[in-house]
């Protein structure tokens, strides 16, 4: 997904919990926001009013938090999903079934990865595989390495997985991995060390036709090279058992721009259901790693202006916009010299630099007039205030390029004020799209070229669209992206698990 990059963000490691009481669980940020990460009574908007939720997902909520009470950033996930589907049960209620299955992993994996530093003390890390559901094929998703990573996070991010894969159209199931172990800082050697640790553990549940993990946040071509070495060694077998691999061993052209560039596509397609486009649009975009550099990259090839970035140090404003120019820059700064984005508005004069500040209640990033939004940095980098300031702004769209970014209250916001409003299952999943598609040129023992890897992910991604907004019509909620592609990801699942025997 790109670096982590917006200080605003809500981390888990800030998060307390407040109280639980079944379904009343409340939690809040120990910052000085003071925002709740998912109070309740805020579901997803639903046509013209709250969703309304039957008796089974009260119960599916309910029995969520009971079992893990102490993981809100799951929680906020399925909660987000169960109340927009509520309708699905309406006409099929033997679906409802379901609920229980599908909100709980199949199988989840923990593990202790040990590793030497530089100074060879030995250090002891925490590893996971979180394999989802696999009703639609093998797990898929990535593995994320970052200190604040924890079960109730990839929880949260295998759940979206599921049906972000389902709605691709490719035959991927949904998982998620990672490690609490942070690249940043450490020597090549180091990270060396740990990605083989990690991988002579992780090797023992992940192939080709069983899970099939893919680059996060901290895990780049860098990591994916020395875990798949190390999967090699291990297993005696070279198979496309990880994507987001390098040309040279198997990994698919446009693979590094795919999510960016198809987060562009999905909101060019919603822009086009206004007979709009993104040309003459000013852009708002957040993060600075490979997410928010390709969906730059493609605004800018597609005639609009992006005037943002960001990182965990601030974020900088361009008034003239950045050109193919500066955004190479950019990308010479953050994946080469690992600099912060503060170093651009020391080289371009057009450019101001405003650093973070924990005690102001919202992110000034999204305070800046605008069309287009894509947040592209981190879950929950978009809160209720922030939406409010979107609004005023004058943007028209929004387009989810990270995991979850908008926090509940925000999406309402953007709802209720009928700005069109792109989930990130549906928006970014570009990434795991080619992905996919870099499974089948393994499989096939052929490469495609760029040409024909960015036709396919751009159809796709026509697809995803065509299926959120005919399901949402359907459904009663035209315009609501987030019922649609909720609503279409879980029919798929949930039939194919009934043909499956559940």
């Amino acid at each position: 997904m790109g670096e982590m990059a917006s200080s605003w963000m809500m981390g888990a490691a800030q998060l307390r919990r407040v109280a639980v009481s079944g379904w009343n669980a409340r939690w809040a940020p120990n910052a000085a926001r003071g925002w709740p990460l998912a109070p309740m009574g805020a579901g997803v908007l639903h046509a013209k009013g709250m969703a309304t939720m039957g008796p089974a997902v009260t119960a599916a909520l309910e029995g969520v938090v009971k079992r893990d009470p102490d993981q809100p950033e799951f929680h906020q996930a399925v909660r987000e999903v169960l109340e927009t589907i509520s309708p699905v049960f309406d006409r099929h209620p033997a679906m409802a079934e379901l609920l229980p299955l599908i909100t709980e992993p199949e199988r989840v994996i923990q593990f202790r990865v040990p590793w030497r530093d530089r100074n060879g003390n030995l250090q002891v890390n925490r590893g996971y595989r979180v394999q989802m559901n696999s009703a639609l094929g093998p797990y898929k998703g990535g593995l994320r390495f970052h200190p604040s990573v924890n079960l109730s996070i990839l929880k949260f991010l295998a759940f979206e997985q599921v049906f972000k894969n389902s709605l691709t159209t490719l035959p991927m199931g949904g998982g998620k991995g990672g490690a609490n172990f942070d690249p940043k800082g450490k020597s090549d050697l180091e990270v060396m060390a740990f990605c083989q640790s990690f991988m002579t553990e992780l090797s023992r549940h992940i192939g080709q036709f069983t899970d099939v993990p893919a680059g996060d946040i901290g895990v780049g071509g860098r990591e994916i090279g020395f875990m798949f070495g190390q999967y090699k060694k291990v297993r005696n077998e070279f198979v496309g058992v990880l994507t987001g691999k390098g040309i040279e061993y198997g990994g698919s052209l446009i693979r590094p721009e795919a999510t960016g560039y198809g987060l562009v596509y999905f909101v060019q397609e919603m822009l086009a259901t206004k007979s709009s486009s993104l040309k003459g649009k000013t852009v708002l975009v957040s993060g600075s790693g490979n997410v928010a550099q390709y969906a730059t990259e493609k605004v800018t090839q597609l005639g609009g202006k992006v005037v943002t970035l960001s990182d965990s140090s601030g974020f900088i404003y361009d008034k003239d916009g950045i050109d193919a120019e500066k955004l190479a820059f950019v990308m010479d700064l953050k994946n080469v010299k690992r600099g912060r984005i503060e170093e651009y508005a020391k080289k371009y004069r057009s450019a101001t630099f405003e650093a973070k500040d924990a005690s102001k209640a919202h992110n000034p990033l999204w305070a800046v007039k605008a069309d287009v939004a894509l947040p592209c940095a981190t879950q929950n980098e978009v809160m209720e205030e922030d939406a409010k300031n979107l609004v005023a702004g004058g943007v028209q769209v929004v387009g989810e390029g990270a995991n979850m970014p908008c926090s509940i209250q925000a999406t309402n916001t953007l709802l209720a004020n009928k700005v069109l409003f792109a989930p990130g299952k549906a928006s970014n999943a570009g990434g795991v799209a080619c992905s996919g598609l870099e499974m089948s040129q393994n499989s096939l023992r052929l490469s495609w070229t760029r040409e024909d890897v960015d036709s396919r992910l751009h159809n796709i991604m026509k697809e995803i669209h065509h299926a959120a907004y005919s399901t949402a019509e359907e459904y009663g909620a035209p315009g609501n992206y987030v019922v649609g592609s909720n609503i279409a990801g879980f029919l798929k699942v949930a039939r194919a698990m009934n043909q499956q025997g559940a």
